[in-house]
């Protein structure tokens, strides 16, 4: 199965994220805490995924998918947002995230949108 890499400021919901994950046999995950993790462990680990929440402390999610991008331009990042962060995820989608999944999750959301990026 493919490696992920989840990074959100909240270890609740980087649990429910991992949770979710595991259910659907995703073994092979990373967690990270702010976009500077995002960064240093997306080049150390290299994931086939990684679910970037759009804010968070240190580094914001949108700084984050920009320095992953430039480093690996065909990187798969799927933002995490909350209700009302629309103009962020249009930011983060010109900026090249493939995609966004929006809290609460929805499981079946969150699992259709990793399989499909997954499998291209």
């Amino acid at each position: 199965m493919a490696k992920i890499l989840v990074v959100d400021d909240s270890a609740f919901m980087r649990k429910i994220l991992i949770n979710t994950l595991k259910k659907e046999g995703y073994t092979e995950i990373i967690e990270g805490e702010n976009g500077i993790e995002a960064v240093d462990k997306y080049k150390a680990e290299k994931p086939a995924l990684v679910l970037l929440d759009v804010v968070m402390e240190k580094k914001e999610g949108i700084d984050a998918l920009k320095e992953i991008v430039a480093a690996d331009p065909a990187a798969k990042v799927v933002m995490v947002t909350a209700v009302g962060q629309e103009q962020m995820v249009q930011e983060a989608m010109a900026s090249g995230a493939k995609g966004y999944i929006v809290k609460p999750f929805d499981a079946a959301k969150v699992i259709e949108t990793v399989k499909g990026l997954v499998a291209s």
